[in-house]
Order: C-alpha cells, then structure tokens, then sequence
C-alpha cells in the first residue's frame, strides 16, 4: 500500500503568509521495497472539504517529490488554500494526502491602506515604556473569513475583543527594520463578534529603539514605537471590509513600565486599563494616535519560523546559596521567561534576576552577563492571586535569585518557559556514551537558545548580536538537528539587506554596528568584511542547497556571494587576502596571554577562506547554469590556490605556519598540494601529540578539526578527539555539568574559578559545531553533493 505523507509548503505544514510562488514536497510511505513514484496530482481548494476547487494539475508523469512548483497557478491576495495530493507508482494509485493549509499575503504594496500608529512621541526617544493602541470597529453580517495583517516599530501583542491572538511572541522579531520589515498574518474570524468589536496591540521597544548592541545604542531604527493593522473581512453574502489602523484609534501608557531586551521587565498593575481591548470600555481617558511615515514597499509577509513558547521546565531544586539568597534551579540553559504564580498584597513585590551559573563557592555569578540586568519585576495593584511573566523580553538563563517575594516563595510558584523560533525538529543521536550524548543535548539546546529570531552568539549578556561568524560555523550542524531552512531564508534576506554598496558583509546582522560608535574599537577599524565571518554570504546559502537540494535559495542570495567574492578579489594584494579587522581563530587557546586572537596568522585564514568560498561560488555558478561566470571564478580560484601553497608551504611539503588550524583548515579546504598531504597530516598529528592530544583551535579551526583527521585515513585520532574529557576538550564541558555549549573551553576552570567575564557566555554554540561531525561521520548520514538534499 503506498500512502503520501508529510505534505509541505514551501517546508510548512502551514503557512500563514505566502508571497511569491509555492513550493510544494511529500513524502511516499510505502509497504514493499523499491517503490518509485511515476506521477503526480496535486489539487487546491478554498475549503477543507476541497468543495471549492481552484486548481487541479490533472495526472503529471513526474519522479519529483521535492520542490514541485505550478507554473500554472497564481495565488490571490489575502486568500486561504487547503492543498492535497496523490501519487502513482507503477499500477498503484495513493490515496489523497492529509491537507495542508497556506494563507496568501497582501501580494502588492499597494494593497496596504493602514496607517503605523504610535502613542509615543519623539519626546520618548529615551522611555522604554509600553503602550497600548486601539480602535473600535463593528461587524453586521454573517463573516466567511477574516485575515489581520499586522506589525509594528517595536515587538507587539495583537488583541481583539480581550484576546491575545495567536501563539507567537516578541513578533515581528528582529530584522534590518528600516530595509526590510516583516508582517503577521492571523485567522482571526472566530475572535469577532456580532456588532461592536475593539482591536488593538500592546508594545514595547524591543530591538527597535531599545538599548542593543555592545556599544549600548539605543533608537537604532527610530525613536516611538508604532503599530500598523490591517483586517479583511469577508463576508457570506460576498461583500468585503477593510478595517484598519488610522488616526482615529486611540493610545494609552501600558502597565509595563520598563522592557528592554537585556535587562528585563517592570509591570506596574496599578496602571493597567481594565479591558483595555473590549468594546463599550471608554471610561479611561485614552489619547490621540500619531501616525507616521512609513515605506510599505519593505513589508513582506512571516509565513512560518516565528518565536514561539516551547518545553516547559519546573524548578530542579529551590536553593539557598552560601550567602543566603534564595535560587532557583531549572537543571537547563535556556533562553526564555519565567512564569510566576503568586497571592500578594497591594504594593507587593516579585522579584526576579536571572543568570547562568553559580559560582566556586555556590553563590550567585552575575558578571559575566557584563551590563545586563536580566531583572523581571511585578508589583501589585490590590490583594489577589497573579500569574505574571515578562511579554516583550526574553533571558538566557538557567537560574534565578528571588530578589522578593510576598511570602514564603515555593517551587511550584514557578515555572520556566523555553523561548525560541517555530522549527521542526529533525536529528538525534544517542550512543553507549553518556557523556557524548549530553554532548549533542548540548549542542542542541545551544541552538535552541541561540536561535530567537535571528542567530545569536549569546542570549545572556549586554550583546546577543547576529554574528554572522557563529552561524556559519554551525549552520551544517543546525540543518541536522532541526529544520532551519525557514529560520535562515528569513535571516539571509538581512545579510543581503545590510550588505553595503562595496559588498563587504557585516560582522553582525541585523547590523547595529556600522556608524553607532566612533568609540568602540570595532566600530572604529571596521565593522565589514571579516573573513570566516563574512564568507557566511557563500556558506550559508551553500548547505541551505546541499541539505535540502533547493537552488531557490542560491538564486536570492546569488547577487551578494558574488559581490562578497569580488570585494575580497579587489582588496587582495597578489592573490593573499586580508583587510581591516579580522578575527582570525578566534579565542583560540594557541593566543597570545590576554589576547582573544589565535596565534595562526591572518593571512592565512583569510586567505583560505577567500579560497573556499570562491570554490564554492564556481559550484554555485555550474549549477544555476551560469557557465561563463563559472570559468571565470575558476580561474580565479585557481590562482588563489597556486598562491596560497607558494606561500603557505616549505618546499618538502610542509607547512611554515605550524598551528593547527594552519593544518586544518588547509586540508579541509582542499588547499594542500596532493604530494604533501601525507606531511600535511603528519604536522597535524605532531601538533596534536605535541598538546598530549588536546585541541587547542578556537572558531575558525575547531569545527573541521575531527574532519580534518577523518578525511585523511586517521579516524581513530578523530574519535580519541572527540572522546577527551579533561582540559580542553568538548566533554570536558559536559563533566564540569554544563547543559550547553560554552564560549570558551575553560569557561569554568578545573579550580570552579571563571574566565575573564568581560566575555564568558555559557551558552555560545559555535564550538558545538562538532555536532555535523557526529551526524556526518559517526553516523554516517552525509549530503551528496551529486544529489542534494
């Protein structure tokens, strides 16, 4: 029996909020060996029971399953589709697939006729306060469907009739705001009622005008907030309403009266509106909306890959430290919120600091979060029983110290709430080793605190950035554990968005870098253009196309690999590439004492780098049939590499920079002369021996490490790698009983002493990057790149 299963659009059960043309996949489940599919039929209707057929392919003599696209349908604006289909193989027909569910967006700028509206005033450039919007509006027939579109200058909540609508949080997320602002679609025709209806949207800074970035900025995109909404009601009889946000809604001051990203929330239930959201509620004396400006052409529509609440944690154990202070222990790092029940008193208060670890003697370790609070505070209006939890900020925790608490405070008063982005799990692993498999729990759960919203190096301190060096290294790695195509397509559109005129590539996107502060070092030399971190533009969208075969993702962001690839060609001084500021093997432990550079020297790295992802783009060229540009970057490439081994190379084959990244990264890339890579690897295994076995690679040398050595007939040394469990090693961590990966190998040290907390993040997952190794050579589940995806 074959059955069709797992029908996706555009890799989405659902999707609400489509541009473009949809990509339709499935799967074939069958009971008998070898069963290929010879055709296809796909069908779209408006309905669920597929009554309203808009769309039949008929019968399509087709093997593909896999990015199927309709060069015959045309989707309409702000319109529901159910899709289903069925497949034959041989003299068998399936039957119908389970359907799955698309929302079209608005399709044109124009189609917006909404107003952004503000409480704020530019006066409150400096206030990170919340605010409420609104506006009444009124149903009289029977409704057939409903659709609001909305966003904001900030993070919002959407409310109708005293609802929050909708499961995601911190929307519409981070993105280059002022290039390129993504909108929400909801089904909200089950929220309206017969006659008077409000809707409206609490708001708060968010990364719009909050305090972002380690050189503490703030109004990076604006200075008010502001919130645009726009429903479409469609009703039985045919007709249709348009109900949106102008200056007759109306705003209020929020009862949050403190939301910043790094430090927290402050609730104040005194202020808040009493159905502040419902109809017929006038009583409170709410003001004027401002509108403002805004350019339409930029809103593009967030069909899937929103931050969502996930895994739910009770308290492992409620402590007292050494000191006295009362702790909470949820036994996980995470990113998320924490989720108090409490019975209090007016004037009450909860409150709550959050962090990562304790330190050597038991107590609370709060430096390293550098200047960020991490504070949730909640003060009572009158004598009840709350439930209280920060809506527009998240914490990268696995602790929390009761600052206060009205009584007695409980474990079961408490519970914390992972947050991260929409993604479908996909890899596991599990093996006889124990300290392996919390390994990959690890890297796992580096990914999942990393990824809200946008790929962050940390989720704790004063940065929480979109480095674009941390995710290139580890987007192999991302595309086994979960389904991240979504989440990095959306991301990608930032890179393209921040990518200045000359092509150089941010070190952060979104980048809140470039031009925010002449004091900050960085800045100053230069916040483009960093190999390993930049070369994210070629590598990215690279095993995007190798994990899942889609070329779509090569075509979009085609125009930025190459403007990365001729920038570095065009600040290349025969052939050897370097420019500006460079990280090189970050944090490697090879550094000099006090420096977070690795000894292995710029050159080089930038160099290899410059070398592979030309190799990579010439591959790029090939397969979207760009064969002259192919031919050119191929000889392009070529003179890299013959200037690379002049260079890097001693006439007996070795090498004259003898780190171990000089040796990974040279046979990884592929960059060693044929005759030498037995000496090549020799040196490798002498500088291994030389550390008694240890790594000591920062980012640029560690995520090919074990590769390194596999690939060149020494897998064993690769596992004995992997395997250390004393300084410095991978599992070291996991003994030392970390629950994610760390930024630094000896961010605890065997004493229970710390690094420098100036930069010491418990939860940074570059060095996790390991885990491709684990699924590629440990398990044996690599790409072809003869056959992608």
């Amino acid at each position: 029996m074959v059955k069709v299963e797992n029908l996706r659009i555009n890799y989405q059960k659902e999707i609400m909020g489509i541009e473009g043309t949809p990509r339709f996949s499935w799967e074939i489940q069958s009971d008998r060996r070898n069963v290929l599919q010879q055709s296809y039929q796909i069908q779209i209707a408006g309905d669920a029971a597929f009554a309203q057929m808009v769309y039949d392919s008929g019968n399509v003599a087709s093997e593909c399953s896999v990015q199927v696209v309709l060069e015959d349908f045309s989707l309409e604006p702000l319109s529901g589709y159910y899709v289903r289909v069925r497949v034959t193989t041989g003299d068998e027909q399936s039957a119908w697939s389970e359907s799955a569910h698309m929302v079209s967006g608005m399709l044109t700028e124009e189609s917006w006729e909404a107003s952004f509206v503000s409480a704020e005033t530019p006066e409150d450039k400096d206030d990170s306060k919340g605010t409420y919007v609104r506006g009444g509006f009124r149903v009289e027939k029977e409704v057939r469907e409903a659709y609001a579109c909305c966003t904001a200058l900030g993070v919002y909540n959407l409310y109708i009739n005293g609802t929050k609508i909708g499961k995601d949080e911190l929307t519409p997320g981070w993105t280059s705001y002022n290039k390129n602002l993504l909108y929400q679609i909801y089904d909200v025709k089950d929220a309206l009622n017969n006659g008077a209806n409000m809707a409206g949207a609490m708001l708060a800074a968010g990364w719009y005008k909050g305090l972002m970035g380690f050189v503490h900025k703030r109004n990076n995109y604006g200075c008010q907030t502001a919130f645009l909404f726009q429903m479409l009601i469609r009703y039985a009889d045919g007709t249709s309403q348009l109900v949106m946000s102008d200056e007759n809604w109306q705003g209020a001051d929020a009862p949050i009266v403190f939301s910043e990203i790094y430090d927290g929330e402050i609730y104040d239930a005194a202020k808040e509106i009493k159905d502040w959201s419902l109809a017929g509620t006038n009583t409170y004396p709410w003001k004027p909306v401002e509108t403002l400006p805004a350019d339409k052409t930029i809103l593009h529509p967030q069909g899937a890959g929103k931050v969502t609440q996930r895994e739910i944690f009770a308290p492992r154990e409620l402590l007292k430290t050494p000191k006295g202070e009362m702790v909470l222990d949820f036994g996980q790092n995470m990113s998320g919120r924490i989720h108090v029940k409490a019975k209090g008193k007016k004037g009450d208060v909860i409150q709550l600091n959050c962090f990562e670890v304790l330190d050597k003697d038991g107590n609370v370790y709060l430096d390293n979060l550098r200047k960020a609070k991490q504070n949730m505070t909640y003060v009572f209006a009158e004598d009840k029983e709350v439930e209280f939890y920060p809506r527009f900020t998240f914490m990268g925790f696995r602790y929390a110290v009761i600052r206060a608490f009205p009584g007695e405070p409980k474990a079961e008063n408490f519970e914390a709430h992972a947050l991260y982005s929409d993604m479908e799990p996909l890899g596991e692993f599990a093996c006889s080793n124990a300290d392996l498999n919390q390994l990959h729990h690890n890297i796992l759960w580096g990914l999942k605190g990393n990824f809200v919203d946008v790929p962050t190096d940390c989720p704790q301190r004063d940065e929480r950035c979109g480095w674009t060096g941390d995710a290139q290294i580890f987007s192999r790695t991302a595309c086994y554990l979960m389904d991240t195509y979504t989440f990095y397509e959306k991301w990608l559109r930032d890179v393209v968005a921040d990518t200045p005129e000359d092509g150089s590539i941010p070190h952060v996107v979104p980048d809140i870098l470039t031009g925010k502060s002449e004091d900050n070092w960085l800045v100053k030399e230069g916040s483009t253009g960093a190999a390993a971190w930049a070369d994210v533009a070629v590598i990215n969208p690279w095993t995007l196309y190798l994990m899942y075969g889609d070329t779509d993702i090569l075509k979009k962001q085609f125009e930025n690999m190459k403007g990365w690839i001729d920038f570095m060609e065009a600040h290349a001084t025969d052939y050897i590439w370097n420019y500006k500021v460079q990280f090189g093997d970050w944090v490697a432990l090879d550094a000099e004492e006090g420096s977070y550079f690795g000894a292995t020297p710029n050159d080089l790295t930038c160099t290899a780098y410059f070398a592979y992802s030309t190799e990579l783009f010439v591959k790029i060229c090939k397969i979207l049939g760009k064969q002259e540009l192919a031919q050119k970057y191929q000889e392009l490439y070529d003179h890299i590499v013959e200037t690379y081994q002049k260079r890097f190379f001693n006439e007996d084959g070795s090498m004259n920079v003898q780190t171990q990244t000089a040796h990974i990264v040279s046979l990884y890339f592929k960059l060693v002369p044929k005759a030498a890579v037995e000496k090549v690897v020799e040196g490798l295994l002498r500088l291994l021996k030389k550390e008694n076995g240890h790594l000591v690679t920062g980012f640029v040398g560690t995520p090919y490490f074990c590769h390194a050595l596999s690939q060149n007939g020494c897998l064993k040394e690769a596992y004995e790698l992997l395997l250390k469990d004393d300084f410095p090693s991978w599992l070291y961590q996991v003994k030392m009983g970390a629950t994610t990966v760390w930024e630094h190998w000896d961010g605890i040290k065997p004493d229970g002493t710390m690094w420098s907390p100036g930069m010491n993040s418990f939860n940074h997952y570059a060095y996790g990057a390991v885990g491709e190794w684990l699924y590629r050579v440990a398990s044996g589940i690599e790409a072809d790149e003869a056959n992608p995806g």
